[in-house]
């Protein structure tokens, strides 16, 4: 069998990309001379003044990532401002702050077509153009530590994260290393999505942390980098990144 190399990515499209975690990746990667493609439901000041600082290598725009049309006609729209896309970050994500008992199925419902079967939709649809292109490309999902190691008020989210970690793992082995599928699971952010577990949680998570931190996106931005940029064989792997809380 013939090595299958695939190049560093050169056309990114980032969902969930205008705060957070979102909004350093895509400074991080704008930073390393990539053309990057972000939308979110609201776009921010930070987002619009990327746009406004790298008018050439930035497409940003308002889109709910549960608005299936809307996204691909996003996608559509990157491909002609930037290029064919040839790797996807899929980022957006909406959290929980409530026991199972006490969350609705309305609720359950959100989490579930936000965190897990938008973003599944959205890859389906980037994969096929990039396939039909004769691109060989990456793709790294945003989940989360919540996958792998058990916290109250967080059964849905945790649920959604876990099925993505397992979607990356099947789509390593349906790819065949054409497209290289990858996902970063970090640990708690200091963030808004992570202080609904209250400040005693979250102190606890970090006293039992060896690194004495929480998780920071400047923890997460250079794996990113590797997997999209770097020529690595890293495949269909969940890489931790939250200071060793979970072992």
């Amino acid at each position: 069998m013939s090595e299958t190399v695939v190049p560093p990515a050169s056309v990114v499209l980032v969902s969930g990309g205008s705060r957070g975690l979102g909004l350093a990746i895509v400074t991080d990667l704008l930073v390393a001379g990539v053309k990057v493609a972000a939308f979110a439901r609201t776009v921010t000041p930070e987002l619009a003044a990327l746009g406004e600082r790298y008018p050439d290598r930035l497409y940003y725009g308002s889109v709910d990532v549960n608005d299936s049309a809307a996204a691909q006609a996003f996608v559509k729209e990157v491909e002609t401002a930037l290029g064919p896309i040839d790797a996807l970050v899929n980022n957006a994500a909406i959290g929980q702050d409530s026991l199972h008992v006490h969350t609705s199925a309305e609720h359950l419902a959100d989490i579930i077509q936000t965190n897990l079967t938008s973003p599944l939709v959205l890859t389906r649809f980037v994969l096929r153009r990039m396939l039909a292109k004769g691109l060989k490309g990456r793709i790294v999902n945003i989940t989360s530590i919540c996958a792998q190691r058990g916290y109250p008020g967080l059964v849905a989210y945790s649920a959604t994260k876990g099925g993505m970690d397992a979607a990356t793992r099947s789509l390593a082995r349906e790819l065949g290393g054409r497209i290289l599928a990858n996902a970063i699971a970090p640990g708690f952010f200091a963030s808004e999505m992570s202080a609904v577990l209250g400040q005693t949680q979250l102190d606890q998570i970090t006293r039992r942390t060896p690194t004495g931190r929480l998780t920071e996106p400047e923890d997460v931005l250079p794996l990113l980098r590797m997997l999209l940029l770097d020529n690595t064989n890293l495949n269909g792997q969940v890489l931790v990144v939250d200071g060793a809380a979970s072992i």
